[in-house]
């Protein structure tokens, strides 16, 4: 009977929170069906969605506009999550995150290249290029923050770089002509807008691929949260497996950046509402969830950018960097006022 108490603990820690997860992902799945211009009967929309091939406008609207745009909310949301918890693991560090530590602004400032000097790259091969440059940037800071002390150097650092990959992405633009202005403008941004099972296409490999190989590094996060000291005595190859976890981490990024543009905070917010919800730090269970959490944030995110202002729409990238950089400055403060947060 002993053996069953921890799956029984894990079950029942798991069951609430996955099943209000759900609750979201339904409730966006079928607001984001529904609503919109024009506002679709839910007969048109279990048709469109159980049986795509439809010739009525309506039921092409929603099965070749929105519920590809849906899915792509779902996998990008599910990388950006699970890329969170692994860099927070792989640097022991809870502030860590693509947006801090130049990995985003390194991808962008790639793609923007390839779009502006129209440089001849497949479709296929831009997460590569990305890759590369979010590698790029995130190595460029965790090299300057060896001689920072504790979260505010690596902050700093992270916030210098990111600061200088912009200023370059600046001048990409200014060199590029209107209508690359344009192109850039909305990616950028970050935007699930126009998107088709083309992009469903091009992504599912990728998520087919990274997204089980960022579930199987748990037990390396694991044991990088007890210290440095503590995993090496463990017999953990400390430095290897570190990079291992920010390459990883790099390429969930690259992938959705090169696809989506920079959305931001859904990868820095995810796990610390999945820690919450849980009350556990357990990667085992932190990195599913977060996978689940950031495409429950992105979902939701996307419908209100979508709906908020119609037809006139805000791209999602704005929506998440504005009400994700404020629930994560409260809680900051919140943790401040109770002790160091890291």
């Amino acid at each position: 009977m002993s053996n069953r108490n921890p799956i029984m603990k894990t079950g029942r820690t798991l069951i609430l929170p996955v099943f209000a997860l759900a609750a979201v992902l339904a409730a966006t799945f079928a607001a984001g069906m529904k609503y919109g211009t024009p506002v679709i009967d839910w007969n048109v929309v279990w048709s469109a969605v159980l049986a795509p091939g439809g010739e009525e406008l309506e039921h092409i609207l929603v099965s070749e506009i929105r519920l590809p745009r849906y899915i792509i909310g779902l996998m990008t949301g599910a990388l950006l999550g699970a890329s969170g918890t692994l860099m927070q693991g792989a640097l022991n560090n809870r502030l860590a995150g693509p947006e801090l530590l130049g990995i985003s602004a390194g991808a962008s400032l790639v793609i923007a290249a390839v779009t502006v000097l129209r440089l001849p790259v497949p479709f296929q091969l831009q997460p590569l290029l990305a890759l590369a440059g979010g590698l790029a940037g995130g190595a460029i800071v965790v090299l300057a923050s060896r001689g920072s002390r504790g979260v505010a150097g690596m902050l700093l650092v992270g916030m210098s770089v990111s600061a200088m990959l912009n200023g370059l992405l600046v001048v990409l633009i200014a060199l590029g002509t209107s209508n690359d202005v344009n192109l850039l403008y909305i990616y950028l941004l970050g935007s699930l807008a126009n998107r088709s099972w083309e992009h469903v296409d091009r992504l599912i490999p990728w998520f087919a691929v990274m997204l089980p190989v960022a579930m199987l590094l748990a037990r390396s996060v694991n044991l990088l949260q007890l210290g440095d000291d503590a995993a090496t005595g463990l017999g953990m190859k400390v430095g290897r497996t570190r990079m291992l976890l920010l390459v990883t981490c790099a390429l969930l990024v690259a992938v959705t950046v090169a696809q989506c543009g920079p959305i931001g905070y859904i990868s820095l917010l995810a796990p610390h509402l999945t820690r919450a919800m849980l009350r556990t730090t357990d990667a085992r269970l932190v990195l599913p969830v977060s996978a689940i959490c950031g495409a429950a944030l992105l979902s939701a995110a996307d419908g209100f950018a979508r709906l908020m202002f119609a037809p006139m729409e805000i791209p999602v990238g704005v929506w998440t960097t504005l009400l994700g950089g404020s629930v994560f400055l409260l809680y900051v403060l919140i943790r401040r006022g109770g002790g160091p947060v890291g």
